[in-house]
């Protein structure tokens, strides 16, 4: 594998914002997801539950509903009061109408995704119609006292079901009236009454509505003569979120102490037809409030206030072992948030509203393998720079010789000069920045500091020339040929200045000559997202990661791809790295060993070696351990060509800064958690 020095960076202070809201597509397969902080993220679970798109957040926009509606539509709605319509070709909200009826708390589709219910800090709750460029007010129904908190459409589209402060209503939509009104709390003791808070509802087909409160109940209730049929106390705290599978012989609840819990309708006896609601599983992978949770066919989906979303696999359901198989929990975005300047030593990190550059740390000692060596310079935050207004940093990057940093909001471009003066360091805004560049989805400076790289929509890529002492120029606009609707999301640039990939979210590739400013070649267009690229200093090779964890390399000047990727595709890679349950992010190279390829995810680093053999099916792909315990004529039977390493985690960004010198980014979790609220705690059984 080779010695590496390694900058081991833990002082990127990020902390992800908790999950909101969650809302399924069965027909694409695709999960759409809403943070505390506004932003909103689309996830494919068809291919390996890559984060395909992120809307950023912003200050005054909080999503506490989203659904799917008129196909692949993407509608939110929250404490604005505005219904929301989001551009996932251009990553950014398209339009919004006011609900007229102050702070939305809920919003649903009908099966039919043709209109949509909104449910009001006034009591009211709307009807509106999704119409091709919007949607259209249809009616109100029956206002009552206090918010509505939660709203689901029986599947025929003829009733809604509002869950609100000690009382469910089913209204009926033709006419607008309530026409059953449903107290979830009478059988408490007077004495002992308080308000019980209904926080989320299902309307199922047989006439059955499932409610969750927050005494910790989930309730199921015939809505016809507004009895209560089956009471579950699942929890001593509140059950907060609450979603059906497509079938309806199953559910799954969250509560706010971080636990989820499945309910499935089984037979009272074998082979017999009365069926009953039992509680069957019960899991613990979060730590906060699960404020989210959806069903798919084959995994129960919870997202909480600790950041994470966890995919559950329902062994029963699924069909053979595979991506499906596996328990999956993300944290961090599947996007850049960490820039290196390898020439300046410098690190730009991006957080939501603001940048921090820093100064790695030195040393002037060695050591053995495993040492760790003590350091002689310290690392230096050098600069804080803020954004202005509401809007969240889409994008930022710093040049390789560490004087140029630039950002990017939904409205505002950025572009800053950096002075290193000793250890003194001045920043200046440079003036001038053509209005054209926005919106921009991805930066990224030329090797020689002398461009800069800005990933637009409808698939363009803006080249401007970095001018000292401090401007810029506008050179060119680079587009596809046959043009496209979506955004670039990922770029890649050439060691010579010759080439740039551009990535869009059609997953197409284009390359394109920077000598004379064309379209030079698409690659192959492959079945799942694009995660990582990069091009090879020495070949031109662009090498390629996708979702499924499947790597190809690609010659740009042959336009083909290589002899090494073919022998890949024709051999397979090993299963233990197709089952990896998080994405290739970064993609990097050693100069000097044109052979080898650096790659990593959140959980493992690797260095891919081309001179060696592939793995076959039989051989452990984890054997760094092993072969250090081998004589040498063994070792040299056994190597193979991925070298990987599992003791940095959760590794947000790696990069070679010289030969034999990486800085690599950590952010432990348990630091993460130290800075939530402290959760609720559940009391345990005595004894246990």
């Amino acid at each position: 594998m080779g010695e590496f020095e390694v900058h081991r960076v833990r002082f990127f202070g990020l902390v992800p914002a908790g999950v909101r809201c969650l809302a399924y597509l069965p027909r694409g397969r695709r999960l759409a997801l809403a943070r505390t902080d506004g932003a909103v993220e689309v996830y494919g679970l068809g291919g390996n539950c890559f984060q395909e798109k992120a809307i950023p957040g912003h200050q005054a926009r909080s999503v506490e509903a989203l659904c799917w509606a008129a196909g692949e539509r993407l509608f939110g709605a929250g404490l604005s009061g505005d219904i929301t319509e989001y551009d996932l070709q251009r990553l950014r909200p398209a339009r919004a109408v006011d609900g007229f009826g102050g702070p939305i708390w809920s919003m649903v589709a009908n099966g039919g995704g043709t209109r949509l219910a909104i449910g009001c800090e006034d009591g009211s709750v709307k009807i509106f119609q999704v119409v091709p460029g919007g949607i259209q007010f249809e009616k109100n129904l029956d206002r009552q006292k206090g918010r509505v908190l939660c709203l689901s459409w029986h599947p025929s589209g003829t009733h809604i079901a509002a869950g609100s402060i000690d009382f469910i209503r089913v209204l009926d939509v033709r006419s607008g009236r309530t026409v059953q009104r449903i107290m979830v709390n009478y059988h408490v003791p007077k004495p002992k009454k308080r308000e019980c808070v209904v926080w989320s509802i299902a309307f199922l087909s047989d006439g059955t509505v499932v409610s969750s409160d927050s005494f910790g109940r989930v309730q199921f209730w015939d809505w016809e003569r507004g009895t209560l049929l089956e009471s579950h106390t699942v929890s001593t705290s509140a059950v907060l979120s609450l979603a059906v599978s497509e079938k309806e012989d199953s559910i799954v609840v969250g509560t706010s102490t971080g636990a989820t819990y499945q309910f499935q309708l089984l037979p009272v006896k074998a082979g017999g037809q009365e069926k009953r609601w039992v509680r069957t599983k019960p899991f613990q992978y979060h730590t906060h409030d699960v404020r989210a949770v959806a069903h798919s066919p084959t995994a129960l989906i919870s997202g909480g206030l600790d950041a994470q979303l966890v995919i559950r696999p329902l062994m029963e359901k699924v069909q053979r072992k595979g991506y499906e198989a596996v328990l999956r929990k993300f944290t961090f975005p599947h996007r850049r948030l960490v820039s290196c300047a390898r020439k300046a030593r410098l690190l730009l990190f991006q957080f939501s509203q603001h940048l921090e550059l820093w100064r790695l740390g030195s040393t002037n000692e060695t050591g053995k393998d495993g040492e760790v060596l003590p350091v002689c310079r310290m690392p230096e935050h050098l600069l804080q720079l803020k954004s202005k207004g509401p809007e969240h940093i889409y994008c930022s990057c710093v040049s390789p010789c560490g004087s140029w940093v630039a950002y990017c909001t939904a409205s505002r471009f950025h572009l800053y000069r950096v002075q290193h003066e000793g250890d003194s360091v001045s920043v200046k805004k440079v003036p001038g920045v053509p209005k054209l560049l926005l919106p921009a989805y991805q930066l990224q400076c030329a090797s020689d500091s002398g461009r800069l790289f800005v990933a637009s929509d409808r698939g363009s890529v803006h080249v401007l020339q970095l001018l000292e002492p401090g401007g810029c120029k506008h050179l060119h606009t680079l587009r596809p040929p046959a043009g496209t609707a979506e955004a670039v999301y990922l770029l890649a640039s050439s060691a010579d200045g010759n080439w740039l990939a551009a990535v869009s979210g059609d997953w197409e590739i284009h390359v394109y000559s920077l000598k004379h400013f064309k379209h030079h070649c698409t690659v192959p267009t492959y079945s799942c997202a694009v995660t990582a690229l990069a091009i090879h200093p020495a070949t031109n090779n662009l090498v390629i990661a996708y979702a499924d964890q499947q790597l190809f390399e690609f010659s740009i000047p042959e336009k083909q791809y290589t002899a090494w990727s073919r022998t890949v595709q024709n051999c397979g890679l090993h299963k233990a790295w197709l089952e990896r349950d998080t994405p290739i992010t970064h993609i990097a190279f050693n100069p000097r060993n044109p052979a080898h390829i650096l790659l990593h995810d959140v959980y493992m680093f690797c260095v891919l070696d081309k001179s060696l053999p592939l793995p076959d099916a039989s051989a452990p792909l984890l054997n760094q351990s092993a072969l250090k315990q081998l004589p040498e004529p063994a070792r040299q039977r056994q190597l193979h060509a991925f070298k990987i390493c599992k003791k940095f985690q959760p590794l947000l960004f790696a990069e070679l800064l010289e030969e034999n010198r990486l800085v690599l980014v950590e952010r432990p979790l348990a630091d993460i958690r130290a800075q939530l609220p402290p959760p609720v705690q559940q009391q345990q059984p005595f004894g246990t």
